[in-house]
């Protein structure tokens, strides 16, 4: 039950959000989880500023899981996200932010995990 949400200073094509939730899909085996219950968010044209000054290109990434994973799960999954944002959108890793939040209660479908 994973959700990766993504800020990105900027505007993002529709072809390059396809581009960036399948290869979000091919990562998230990182986590020890599947794409199947996957959902991904991109807000494009979000204001980001990083010491003081207006990133023209940055991204926040929020990964929220059911359960958590172990700090180097994290760890690898941090640099995949960068890889992936790096290469559809051409954004530096030192402009991406990435939080995990393991969640222990998920709702789905009318019920609880």
């Amino acid at each position: 039950m994973p959700f990766i949400d993504s800020k990105i200073a900027g505007p993002v094509p529709a072809d390059k959000k396809e581009a960036i939730k399948t290869a979000l899909g091919r990562a998230i085996p990182t986590l020890h989880k599947t794409e199947t219950y996957l959902m991904v968010g991109i807000e494009d044209n979000y204001d980001l500023w990083m010491g003081g000054r207006k990133l023209d290109q940055g991204a926040y990434v929020a990964v929220s899981l059911f359960g958590s994973a172990a700090p180097a799960d994290y760890e690898a999954m941090t640099g995949e996200i960068c890889r992936i944002l790096a290469e559809q959108l051409g954004i530096p890793g030192k402009n991406v932010y990435v939080t995990y939040r393991p969640v222990s209660d998920w709702g789905w479908n009318g019920s609880n995990f």
